[in-house]
């Protein structure tokens, strides 16, 4: 198993190291307008998951927990739109993303 929290090795791990600036990437996108959003958003719910565990096998379970309860509390919102879509439900978007970009 990797490195605890409390183990003989005191030193941040590699997952912690790069859950850091995930985090800052993730509030940072927050931040941004509704249609510049979608991009980094999606890759940052991409990566979120392999972090998630890859925290829960270096530090263990609890963090793993910690970790899911605040991915899903962040994106909430993707989260039940991907979960109507896959139930065969049409969402209904914000009037943001319902705009067309011109060209």
């Amino acid at each position: 198993m990797g490195k605890r929290f409390a183990g003989e090795d005191e030193n941040l791990t590699l997952s912690a190291i790069i859950a850091c600036p995930w985090v800052l990437a993730s509030a940072i996108t927050a931040m941004l307008p509704m249609q510049r959003q979608y991009t980094p958003g999606v890759a940052l719910l991409i990566a979120a998951p392999v972090l998630i565990v890859w925290l829960a096998y270096d530090y263990g379970w609890w963090f793993g927990v910690i970790g899911l309860f605040a991915f899903v509390s962040m994106f909430r919102n993707p989260l039940k739109y991907f979960l109507a879509k896959a139930r065969g439900q049409e969402p209904a978007l914000p009037d943001e993303l319902k705009k067309e970009v011109p060209e």
